[in-house]
């Protein structure tokens, strides 16, 4: 049986999340392979190669791995990149602080805003906009 690799096309990037909390992420496309770590639920990853029932993804480190597609989620996430991200309460570098959001805090994606901006939700609740330069997963 041959299996086709179906890497996206250029420059769409297909970014997803993990469903659940103790996805095993694997070193092949197998069960059978050799487990490299295990994800927290709403880890932001981006899909690079779709394998039937696997997804072959890359997280905010540049770490490729692969993980089986039911354990993938269509709710965004951002994952924070900066040592302290600023989220705004308007998309403005000027705008009253909403929040701060510590290195690897992971943070609901509710829109893009245009100007390099991003509407994101923490997990308390809060909402504001961020620097899209701050945050991995858009």
């Amino acid at each position: 049986m041959i299996l086709a690799l179906a890497p996206l096309a250029a420059g769409a990037a297909e970014f997803r999340s993990i469903a659940e909390n103790g996805a095993i992420l694997y070193d092949a496309p197998s069960v059978k392979a050799r487990p490299l770590y295990v994800a927290s639920r709403h880890l932001p990853v981006e899909v690079v190669v779709n394998l039937e029932g696997w997804a072959k993804v890359r997280d905010s480190a540049g770490d490729l791995v692969w993980v089986e597609k039911k354990a993938l989620s269509d709710t965004r996430f951002v994952i924070v990149t900066a040592p302290l991200a600023e989220i705004r309460q308007s998309p403005d570098a000027n705008a009253p602080l909403a929040f701060q959001a510590q290195n690897q805090v992971v943070l609901e994606l509710l829109e893009t805003v245009d100007g390099g901006w991003a509407r994101v939700r923490h997990r308390d609740g809060q909402t504001g906009f961020v620097r899209n330069a701050q945050v991995w997963g858009l």
